[in-house]
């Protein structure tokens, strides 16, 4: 059994809002500890059952980027769907398969629109509103962080 996406995600933005350097959770035979990473700091992520023996990963928090910095000039205006997790961008089910979704389609809340690894984990990531695909942010196969601009539906 595995800790709840949910729950890592309100123990991040904990650690986020609160200032604390690390946190570190214990639920049955799973541990996860959580540490804030400054910009440009390297970062890992994970968890796993203690009797695996392995040493404990950490799941990276980066500091939030200045307002001046967020805003980028040129995007389309529209509804901004973030990354729910740090992983791995993938456009595609597979190698060689056809995207998801493309710039211009049509989308309803719920289709897929892309998949992010995490820890081997594949995790399809949904449309939480229905508009058309207006920007695409992340490049195939590019690492992403917890929050980052993935698509922009209008």
């Amino acid at each position: 059994m595995t800790m709840d996406l949910r729950k890592l995600k309100k123990l991040i933005d904990l650690v986020q809002d609160s200032g604390v350097a690390e946190l570190e959770i214990t639920e049955g035979e799973e541990k996860v500890r959580i540490t804030r990473v400054v910009a440009g700091g390297q970062s890992m992520m994970g968890h796993m059952p203690m009797h695996m023996m392995a040493p404990m990963p950490t799941i990276p928090v980066s500091e939030p980027a200045p307002a001046a910095e967020a805003a980028e000039p040129g995007l389309p205006e529209g509804h901004v769907v973030k990354s729910p997790m740090v992983g791995t961008f993938y456009r595609a089910p597979g190698p060689g398969a056809k995207a998801f979704v493309e710039v211009g389609q049509s989308v309803s809340a719920g289709d897929t629109l892309c998949i992010i690894e995490a820890m081997k984990l594949m995790n399809e990531i949904e449309a939480d509103q229905g508009g058309t695909i207006k920007a695409i942010l992340v490049e195939n196969g590019q690492p992403v962080e917890y929050g980052e601009p993935l698509f922009i539906i209008g």
